[in-house]
């Protein structure tokens, strides 16, 4: 079967000259820049063809952004220099002649400082390089959530291969046998996180890897799956190389894992069931149920797998499969999952004990549950995904990951997108404060904390995954800022970061209200808070590295719900 040539014009910040490069041969018929933007009601019966492609995959993504590298730049005109020697720096900054802030090498430095190697080779980064930490616990491992902004960092600065040993390496751990006590665990699921261990006597490595049966809580990761199928796609999005996603391995890791998530069962929703701390918040945190962040990842995955599954007898049953549920998901989280000012005004005026298909409350939500909190935080322009909605259940509370995903994933409407920038300017002091980003808001506390947590002494108010603010979610700050075409937001967020980062030895989460304090027992040199500064950074430098991490809206997919519907669309 003949490959498919493509002439690329890259676009490197309007710096580099045209250059010409074929892609390598594979079994599909149409690039992934072309399926991001495909008709999903099409995709089940139109015929696919060889097309020759005039534009680079760097170029197609700086078309899906919703503004143009002049406007993304413009604000840091005053930064670029034109003279600076390209020698010992990072090749996007090299590139794009920015005069790179001085923590810009000390942030590279650390970040290979946290690399693992398996039998030579690169193969992760792990959690934290805190020497000066008592407890080691498993902050030495490799993470599959925590890797994700350690694998774009090294996409975006032209080294793929450590990301792409990363993924043939979980995938591996994906077919490992995997049992809690006496229960087996489904074949897809991928591993929350891995150790190398080394023999220097027998010179040999070995990996041992965690399913959920070490974590605390013992809960299996939801998150790890989807997060592999993203990062997948965004390494072929940044690489223009088909060939791993197409080998027959990865084809049948993202089937297992599709398979699991797809599977029938009792569910009279669309959105995944799940238990708490299956995810970043991994420690019990009331967010058992439909949680925002799971269902944001569940969206975007099966996205990217739709561009990545091959046309053949399997890969079509699934692509069937996620067409239908990328329907009923998006309609299902655009309708019941969204609050405004003009839908929190609804929900404080409905009837209860309604019953036949005519209710317009249909999860009986009673209104005298609306927390009071919620009144004076809404602004009248502005709105978000609450963090999850269930049967006489809503939880009002602000999940940063959730809703930055939404928007990177076109779950959100593009108003939707924009209120929830409107919301994050609005509220700036709660959601952002000293440090960004708040990863809830707000933090539960008193008799609901000893409740909810059962007495978590990790998770107090405004701490760690209570209210807390992570560095690392900078970067999906970042990319949902130019998204929405709005760096400035950004650029105020990054300044924030600079002034405290390196100085404090990059934590893994701040503490406070405002997030002022280095969190009570945050560890030092968090690789990930590493890697989201210098990710954010780049996508600032460089607007076409977010065609990596990013999915344009697709407007077949039927009913748009309004940015201030109600319920009783």
């Amino acid at each position: 079967m003949d490959g498919i040539k493509v002439n690329m014009d890259s676009v490197r910040g309007g710096i580099d000259g045209a250059k010409e490069i074929g892609l390598k041969n594979v079994g599909s018929h149409c690039s992934i820049s072309e399926m991001d933007d495909y008709d999903l009601s099409k995709l089940l019966d139109k015929p696919r063809l060889n097309i020759e492609r005039k534009r680079s995959f760097d170029e197609r993504s700086l078309s899906e952004l919703s503004i143009s590298l002049t406007r993304g730049l413009e604000a840091y005109e005053s930064a670029y220099s034109p003279g600076r020697s390209a020698l010992d720096t990072p090749a996007s900054s090299a590139r794009n002649s920015f005069e790179p802030h001085p923590m810009v090498a000390d942030a590279w430095e650390a970040l290979r400082r946290s690399l693992v190697y398996f039998r030579g080779q690169p193969v992760g980064t792990i959690a934290a390089y805190d020497h000066a930490s008592e407890e080691v616990l498993n902050y030495d491992q490799v993470f599959v959530r925590d890797f994700v902004p350690s694998a774009l960092a090294f996409l975006m600065n032209g080294e793929p291969d450590i990301v792409k040993n990363f993924l043939l390496k979980t995938l591996q751990l994906q077919g490992w046998e995997k049992k809690i006590d006496r229960f087996k665990l489904g074949e897809g699921a991928m591993p929350a996180s891995f150790k190398v261990l080394h023999d220097p006597v027998r010179k040999k490595d070995s990996v041992i890897a965690d399913f959920g049966e070490s974590a605390i809580g013992r809960v299996a990761p939801v998150d790890s799956g989807f997060w592999w199928i993203i990062l997948l796609r965004a390494y072929t999005k940044s690489t223009g190389d088909l060939s791993l996603a197409e080998t027959p391995e990865c084809q049948k890791g993202m089937r297992l894992i599709l398979a699991l998530c797809l599977s029938e069962g009792f569910d009279t929703f669309p959105t995944l069931l799940c238990a708490d701390g299956c995810s970043m918040i991994d420690r019990r945190m009331g967010i058992y149920g439909y949680p925002i962040e799971i269902q944001a990842l569940f969206f975007m995955a099966l996205r990217s797998a739709l561009v990545l599954l091959k046309h053949d007898e399997e890969g079509k049953e699934f692509i069937e499969r996620i067409v239908k549920r990328l329907h009923a998901l998006s309609y299902h989280m655009r309708s019941y999952f969204w609050l405004d000012f003009r839908q929190l005004n609804d929900i404080y005026r409905y009837k209860t004990e309604e019953y036949s298909h005519t209710a317009v409350n249909k999860f009986n939500v009673i209104p005298d549950s609306i927390p009071e909190w919620v009144f004076d935080f809404m602004p009248m322009r502005g709105g978000y995904f609450i963090g999850n909605v269930s049967p006489a259940r809503m939880d009002f509370r602000w999940f940063a990951l959730g809703n930055c995903v939404a928007i990177l994933s076109s779950l959100a409407t593009p108003e939707q997108a924009s209120a929830i920038m409107d919301l994050i300017e609005e509220r700036w002091e709660e959601l952002v404060g000293e440090m960004p980003l708040k990863i809830c808001y707000p933090a539960i506390e008193s008799h609901e904390w000893r409740i909810v947590t059962g007495c978590d002494p990790k998770n107090t108010r405004w701490s760690y995954h209570n209210g807390g603010s992570w560095p690392v979610l900078l970067w999906l700050l970042t990319a949902a800022c130019i998204k929405t075409g709005r760096p400035q937001i950004a650029r105020r967020a990054i300044d924030l970061a600079e002034s405290r980062l390196l100085k404090d030895s990059w934590p893994e989460y701040y503490d406070g209200k405002l997030g002022r304090y280095i969190g009570k027992q945050a560890r030092k040199y968090q690789t990930w808070s590493i890697a989201g500064y210098l990710v954010a950074k780049m996508m600032l430098e460089d607007p076409s590295h977010l065609g990596m991490i990013s999915l344009e809206e697709d407007k077949q997919m039927k009913p748009i719900i309004r940015r201030s519907s109600s319920w009783t669309c």
